[in-house]
């Protein structure tokens, strides 16, 4: 009787040298060698206004008037550095990238070492109202930046905030709060209860146990709060708008204030533009491997 069950319920062997279907070969087709061509394909092409903008920032004002940055291909020797020596003498550009630096070191690493204190004690520590307080957290996430611009303008005017780069960084890191303690707190969660429990035994105490076993083991997921972050308020300019002034603006409002008043002046906004482009993408190749680990984890169990 279990013979013949087998027999039934078994689907035939296919012939070693039958012949597979049309839909087989072309589902063998398409994932394989034609997607990676196709995937390389659309890759150039979003390289290509990168490409460009390179090529602008190292060609004079003057090429860049007669015809476009393709033609290098064909006279390289239109390219030049003069670009960025006259970038360097600009002094409203290069103040403008230490005010970003200033603005995007400090509001990441707050935003890091709070979302992760917070997502530990969410995720691991009993307190009185802790799902509803998370649960308030959560609700955080959907509201818009736009409805807080007016409201906290003017409590930094009557702090004294107003203007300065610490109410830009302390704007960014309220904001960015929310998302951090939801991240961790979900990647904290999924760490065996086992392990923290051991490490309980063993007389550690719950900052030891933070500092030596979670924030290691959140490593990826904490590496790419931080890309997160960074990218974030590297590129804002719509915060940076309303809360900096002109001594305290960064690349984006500067770059936005030479395109209005010197709407000529290429040889400085292309290769500024480019530099404020490349650094987030620096930080992002950088850690790219905990990035993906990071939006992996959890993933599988």
């Amino acid at each position: 009787m279990t013979t013949e069950a087998v027999t039934k319920t078994t689907p035939p062997a296919v012939p070693a040298g039958a012949r597979r279907s049309l839909g087989a070969r072309l589902a063998e087709l398409v994932s394989g060698g034609l997607v990676r061509v196709f995937l390389i394909v659309v890759g150039l092409f979003w390289l290509v206004p990168t490409i460009g903008l390179l090529l602008s920032s190292l060609r004079s004002p003057q090429d860049m008037a007669a015809n476009g940055w393709w033609t290098v291909f064909t006279k390289p020797s239109q390219l030049t550095f003069d670009s960025y020596s006259k970038l360097l003498e600009n002094g409203d550009i290069t103040h403008s990238l230490l005010n970003t630096a200033l603005i995007t070191v400090p509001a990441t690493v707050l935003v890091v070492v709070v979302g992760s204190l917070a997502g530990y004690a969410f995720a691991w520590m009993e307190f009185p109202g802790r799902d509803w307080w998370f649960l308030a957290v959560v609700g955080l996430l959907v509201v818009p930046v736009q409805v807080a611009l007016i409201p906290i303008a003017e409590l930094f005017g009557k702090l004294g905030l107003f203007g300065s780069i610490l109410g830009v960084v302390l704007f960014h890191t309220g904001y960015g709060l929310p998302f951090a303690v939801f991240l961790l707190r979900n990647f904290f969660a999924e760490i065996p209860r086992e392990l923290l429990e051991a490490a309980r035994l063993d007389g550690a105490g719950e900052l030891r146990l933070f500092t030596r076993v979670v924030m290691p083991l959140g490593g990826p997921a904490i590496a790419s709060l931080g890309i997160f972050q960074f990218l974030w308020v590297w590129n804002d300019m719509l915060v940076a708008l309303v809360f900096t002034k002109s001594g305290t603006q960064p690349i984006t409002v500067a770059l936005q204030t030479q395109v209005r008043q010197f709407g000529n002046n290429v040889d400085v906004l292309a290769p500024g533009a480019f530099i404020s482009m490349v650094i987030p993408l620096a930080v992002f190749f950088a850690f790219q491997r905990q990035f993906v680990s990071g939006v992996m984890a959890g993933a599988v169990k």
